[in-house]
């Protein structure tokens, strides 16, 4: 005779994870071609995008570059920090949570 289970099947309903804003802040020492190469480098952008983004940072004091999940959003402001301190730019990004 064998030992035969049955297993019974359980629906999990998961629940897409919390997204996050990434703004990139104006200040009055980090120069626009640091910035366009910020945009470019660890956000993705093209040439004419990280332009016109730099410009809306500037304008406005800041401006979105992303949204994405917390782990990602915190690592790409962290990246962003580490490429300004290394340039000696106060560069500064925040992240906040996308209203649903």
């Amino acid at each position: 005779m064998s030992d035969v289970k049955t297993k019974k099947k359980t629906s999990v309903k998961l629940k897409p994870p919390k997204m996050y804003k990434v703004f990139i802040l104006n200040d009055d020492y980090t120069t626009m071609d640091f910035v366009v190469f910020i945009l470019m480098t660890i956000f993705s952008f093209t040439y004419e995008n990280s332009v016109k983004l730099m410009m809306s940072v500037h304008n406005e004091g800041s401006a979105v570059c992303g949204i994405y999940t917390k782990d990602i959003a915190e690592t790409k402001i962290n990246e962003v920090h580490e490429y300004a301190s290394i340039e000696n730019f106060p560069l500064q990004c925040k992240m906040v949570e996308e209203d649903k």
